[in-house]
């Protein structure tokens, strides 16, 4: 697997996103996958806001996600399925404002998706939209799928056999949330303008139907879920 990461100018609030993508990528293989971070396409979308305090703020994360806990450092919520910190709302590379989440990932990669395809004219390509997020007990942020498009977003070998013949019960591998985090570390975090990136040689199925509930778990049947229960009764 092979990733390139693009650098460019800086995205400008409220910008065409096609034509930025366009103006950097001028050529797709045929099954490849196409990533672009959430804040470019956030901004194409005018997802900003400003405010004039905390308090402001806090209201604006609230509004944002399905639950919120406040904690020493920040506000841990569950936004789209997914855990993360302060409903993804983000104060970095923003020029005074906060750059929200997009409002919708997945109808944004099949969009992006389908521009491209009859753009470059090739059958099979993915587009994959990536933030940050921090995982529970581990210092530093790894990349994460919010939306996907093109390709299977899980590898799932339940009720196949191990090299020892063995049936595996439970692994699935999260095929998306591995490319993001891949894909993230070649991008940066900091001022490296790379939005955009292209991965290549890529072990994915592809496929035009995309199941965009597939990562996500009931709370209730969360593997650490008993974990955090017991340390929050301490």
């Amino acid at each position: 697997m092979k990733i390139t990461a693009i650098k460019t100018r800086i995205f400008r609030e409220n910008e065409d996103l096609m034509n930025f993508i366009l103006s950097y990528v001028k050529k797709l293989p045929e099954k490849s996958i196409l990533v672009v971070t959430s804040k470019i396409v956030a901004l194409s979308e005018g997802r900003t806001a400003t405010f004039k305090n905390q308090k402001e703020k806090t209201a604006l994360i609230k509004r944002e996600s399905e639950f919120s806990l406040k904690t020493k450092y920040v506000w841990l919520t569950v936004k789209d399925g997914t855990i993360m910190a302060e409903a993804g709302i983000d104060e970095s590379n923003a020029k005074g404002k906060l750059v929200l989440l997009p409002k919708d990932s997945f109808k944004s990669a099949g969009q992006i998706k389908q521009a491209l395809k009859k753009k470059f004219k090739i059958k099979n390509l993915g587009v994959l939209i990536t933030d940050s997020r921090l995982l529970p007990l581990r210092a530093g942020v790894v990349g994460v799928a919010l939306g996907y498009s093109g390709f299977a977003g899980i590898r799932d070998y339940r009720g196949k056999p191990d090299i020892f013949g063995r049936k595996l019960k439970l692994t699935r591998t999260d095929v998306a949330d591995s490319l993001a985090t891949a894909a993230v570390l070649i991008m940066g975090e900091g001022k490296e303008r790379q939005p955009l990136a292209i991965i290549t040689e890529v072990p994915v199925v592809f496929t035009e139907k995309v199941k965009k509930k597939e990562l996500i778990i009931n709370p209730k049947e969360d593997l650490y879920a008993p974990l955090f229960r017991s340390i929050l009764k301490k």
